[in-house]
This record gives C-alpha cells, structure tokens and sequence, in this order.
C-alpha cells in the first residue's frame, strides 16, 4: 500500500508534504515491531497513523486496540490495561483480561500516553522490555506479544524534564518519531477538507452542499484554527446547519468564526505553557494570590508580635504578659481562621464550576472536562474529592 492507497482507505485528504512525510514513515515501519510516538495538536488526526500501521503490518489479522489514556480514571487504569483477578479490590466479582492480554500478537494504541501515572508507566515500561505483566491483585507474571503505538498531543520532553512522565519509557517508545502538522501549516489543504465536510454532511441530510467564494476561502486558509481538524469539521457543519444559503461569502463565514480575524491571538498549547489552559490560569493566579496575602498577615502579624513584646518587655506586670499571650493567640487564632475562610473559599468556587460543567452538559464528563479545560482524569478524582 502507498500513500495514495492509505490516503483512500482511510479517507485522508490534502497533499501537504508534511502530512505526506508522516504517512511514508508510517508505511515504512509498519513490517517492524519497532514502536512509534505519534506527536501532534490536538484534532490532527492522530489515531489514523496507528490504524495505517497496524493495516500494513504483519499482524494486521489480530486485535487492534485503542486506549485513551486520559478518559480512564486513575484508580482503575491499571485493571483496564493489564487485568485484575477476582477480589483484588472492591467490585472485582470475577478476573478480567486486560487490554494487553486481549491484544495478545496484535497492536495496542495508547492514545494521550502522556496522561499514564507513573504507577501505570513502571508497568509499560515492563511490557516494553521483556513484554512481561502482572495482573492486579496477582503474583503470577503473564507474556504478551504486542506492539505499542502511542500518541501525545504535549511535549513529552518537557514532561519528562518536570519528572511527569518517565525517561527510560519515553526513550523506548520514541523508537520512531511522526509528526502530525498543525491544520494551519496545511495551506490549501484547509479549503479540500472544508468541501469535503460540506459534501459529507449534504450527503447525511440530502441537502445542497455549501459552498465559499474567494474572500472566503482566503480567510479560512489564513484562520489559525487551534482545534485543527475537528473544529473545522464542527464549524462547516454548524453553517451548514444555520445557514439557508449554499453560498458563504466573507461576512457570513466570519460571523460563525470565534474570532474575527486570523491575527487576533488564540491560546493553544504549546511546551513553554505546560498546557495550562485558560480556567487553570485563572486557577494557578488566584492561589498566587492567597499565597501572597498569606505572606502578607505573616509580615503583619511579626511587626504587631514585635511591638507588643517591646512595650511588654519594659513592663515587670504580670497582667501584661497574660494579655501580651491572649492577644497573640488571638492574632493567630485570627489569621488560621481568614486563612482556612480564603481556602475553602476557593475550593466551594472551583467545586460550583465543575457543577456547572456538568449540568451544562447533562452529565457528559467529557465534555464537561472540555469546557473545564482539565483531563477526564482529572475530573474524576475532582469528582470524587467533592462527593458529586
């Protein structure tokens, strides 16, 4: 199979060098069992170059298996990957295969592999040297023949460097590296996937496809498009939807566009942010705060501690050193109490948000973790911490 033929199969579209150069390397490692990194934003179509891989291999026959790494919570990430027996923990009513059992001489897909605690990476790294694992809850060491294909969408390096994410592993499944382009380094590539999203959808609902006239096209090759691929897929069905008229000039194609113009600065992420999104921003500023104001009754406690010891200090009285001892405790007494008020302050606003989330979409913790721009992971162990 060659680029052209991958192109087809699994309906990629565009002529993008770089998007060419990623599928190559994919065809040419595909007869190894050499693992691979697949790195790229979010939204690029990164769980295509695994499937490519996998078709093209010699255990193309067996199990493919997909695992975001990111939707499983914590506490049980490791009884999906690797199994558990019966009575292991509570709820464990019967052994369970876990997925690299399952993928037993096939291709596991570790997506957001980055998202793996480091509990769970000891365990990887295991079946990555000897191809050996051990069950939860189980002493007996089990052998799997299976290729591990991973993919993130943050610098891994910079994970690595914070002490997030294991070195030895990163080396070992960054065998190959493929890098995935950015929809905005795409240039024409924009405007096929737009008529093909249109022609899709006109398709599904037997309607007239939309179409973009000149100005529209230029502005949609110059939008920055930090969703990639998938925001643009939602955006083309959104119009498509709204819009009565098949035809989208300029001023209707940018009324749909969250932002105006494709120099107005959007927030992505990036390896020098640590992949902080905009509420955890918001989050990290307000505990500066409180961590300030914190330093700043310590300060002001001292200097009134200080002078109430100078005055006392020129007094023999008795009674000045028993009010001296009540009006520090009660200075301390003060301050613990402002403290812990700001604290649990904080936690009841960051507890009401992710209420909100949830009820905005019914539930959908997916979702909800999106609007909230923190991991699924992350808003189960949020959820757990506040009894949701």
């Amino acid at each position: 199979m060659d680029i052209k033929q991958s192109k087809q199969r699994f309906g990629i579209v565009g002529s993008c060098p770089k998007l060419n150069r990623a599928i190559n390397v994919a065809l040419q490692v595909a007869n190894t069992d050499i693992s691979v990194l697949i790195n790229g934003e979010s939204g690029t179509g990164k769980e295509t170059i695994p499937q490519i891989i996998h078709q093209n291999s010699k255990r193309k026959h067996n199990n493919y298996i997909a695992v975001n790494c990111g939707a499983i919570p914590e506490g049980t990430i490791d009884s999906e990957l690797f199994g558990h027996e019966k009575g292991s923990f509570t709820g464990a009513n019967e052994s369970r295969k876990g997925y690299f059992e399952s993928a037993d001489n096939g291709t596991i897909f570790l997506d957001e592999i980055a998202e793996l605690p480091l509990s769970s990476q000891a365990r990887l790294l295991r079946v990555l040297e000897n191809g050996e694992f051990i069950k939860v809850g189980s002493s007996k060491t089990n052998k799997t023949n299976v290729r591990i294909l991973a993919a993130s969408n943050v610098n891994m390096l910079d994970r690595v460097r914070k002490g997030k994410f294991r070195e030895d592993l990163y080396y070992r499944l960054n065998t190959i590296s493929i890098q995935l382009p950015a929809l905005r380094d795409r240039g024409e590539d924009i405007h096929l996937l737009f008529r093909k999203f249109a022609s899709d959808f006109a398709d599904k609902y037997n309607t007239q496809p939309i179409k973009l006239n000149h100005e529209a096209i230029q502005i949609i090759n110059n939008y920055n498009w930090p969703g990639n691929i998938r925001q643009l897929k939602n955006f083309v069905a959104q119009i498509s939807i709204i819009e009565k008229e098949r035809d989208i000039n300029a001023h209707t194609l940018e009324s749909h566009l969250p932002e105006k113009t494709s120099n107005t600065p959007i927030v992505f992420k990036d390896e020098k942010s640590e992949d902080l999104s905009e509420r955890e921003i918001l989050y990290k500023v307000l505990f500066d705060m409180k961590n300030d104001l914190t330093e700043l009754k310590k300060i002001t406690y001292n200097i009134i501690k200080e002078s109430q010891t100078s005055v006392i200090e020129n007094t023999n009285s008795s009674i000045f050193n028993d009010i001296k001892e009540d009006q520090s405790t009660q200075i301390f007494k003060t301050e613990q109490t402002i403290e812990i008020e700001e604290t649990l302050s904080l936690i009841q606003q960051e507890k009401k948000l992710i209420i909100k989330a949830l009820e905005k979409h019914k539930d959908r913790r997916k979702d909800a973790a999106k609007e909230l721009g923190i991991s699924e992971r992350t808003l189960y162990r949020k959820i757990k911490d506040f009894e949701l």
